[in-house]
């Protein structure tokens, strides 16, 4: 697939926003137009093929001078984490992604990349979550994500040239929030929530953003839900320490009782919302600690993608080198 109009990327300001659009601006001759509501890491870039148009994703009139000149869409933008309710999410995870899609139908743009979530899944279910798997979303993230999705699902049955990705946990270099954050910088690991024996299933924001940019460019990917995770599933407590190997970090070895993290959650969620800050322990994610949790990632494989970073224990030498 060739693109000679605009390419759009929406929530560019964010991780892995800006980490696409690090990696588009690459190719100079490429009309990138972003938009956010912030643009500082934006304006660190400077270059004459991005175009900065500041919106709210909430405003059908916004959205449609934003798609003018639109052959491709990258939508990353979103509310992302396990606090907010999903009378907040609602607008941005939902009622937006119909709005653009609508628009972007309309227009009959290329390709439309839709960045969701494995939270989509809900629970662990006793084997690797694959693509094909019913979903069962457990939280309202989750289920924002999921209807999210399955908007994009009925555009494509209409003809939109469509793709959903499912990422899992995150990390790398810029990630400051989330799940993802312990295993991207120096950080005090306070203890081995539970036993530490889940299995996890992690991917560098890197190879997020290429393989979106790689299934965008191959027409027959279009139509098809991928799921974004690396070839390791390291246990909980191997992370951790393997984290505070790499970064020098300090950690505490101490097991931390599940139902323990619970009640220090549920203390930490009012002087959280108090500051206007989403908590560090946030109460629904303990619930994924009981069971493994990773995924099947054989579907992205087979289209020949190539992992830059298939393994968490390389992957993060790298970023203790850097």
């Amino acid at each position: 697939m060739k693109y000679t109009g605009t390419t759009l990327i929406t929530g560019a300001n964010g991780f892995i926003g800006f980490e696409l659009l690090k990696e588009l601006s690459k190719d100079s001759t490429l009309k990138i137009r972003v938009t956010d509501i912030r643009d500082d890491k934006i304006q660190l870039l400077k270059k004459s093929n991005i175009e900065f148009i500041k919106s709210d994703i909430r405003n059908e009139k916004e959205l449609s001078s934003l798609l003018s000149g639109v052959d491709r869409v990258f939508h990353v933008a979103g509310i992302c984490n396990l606090t907010t309710k999903y009378e907040t999410l609602k607008p941005i995870n939902v009622d937006a992604v119909e709005k653009l899609t609508e628009i972007a139908f309309g227009n009959k743009v290329k390709a439309y990349i839709h960045f969701s979530s494995s939270s989509v899944y809900g629970t662990y279910q006793g084997k690797p979550f694959q693509e094909s798997d019913t979903c069962h979303p457990k939280d309202a993230y989750g289920k924002s994500k999921y209807n999210g999705e399955q908007i994009v699902t009925e555009k494509m049955k209409k003809g939109l040239k469509a793709i959903i990705l499912r990422p899992c946990t995150v990390y790398g270099p810029g990630c400051n929030d989330g799940a993802g954050k312990v295993f991207s910088r120096p950080g005090k690991i306070a203890g081995i929530p539970g036993d530490g024996k889940m299995k996890l299933a992690n991917v560098r924001v890197e190879d997020v953003v290429s393989s979106a940019i790689y299934l965008s460019e191959h027409e027959e990917c279009f139509g098809n839900i991928y799921n974004i995770a690396d070839d390791s599933h390291p246990s909980l407590e191997e992370a951790l320490s393997l984290a505070a190997k790499m970064f020098g970090s300090k950690i505490n070895q101490l097991h931390i009782p599940l139902f323990l993290l619970k009640v220090i959650a549920k203390l930490e969620a009012p002087f959280a919302k108090l500051k206007g800050k989403i908590p560090d322990l946030e109460y629904e994610a303990i619930k994924y600690l009981y069971n493994d949790y990773y995924m099947d990632n054989q579907k992205l494989k087979l289209t020949g993608y190539r992992f830059k970073y298939p393994d968490i224990v390389s992957s993060m030498e790298s970023m203790k080198l850097n």
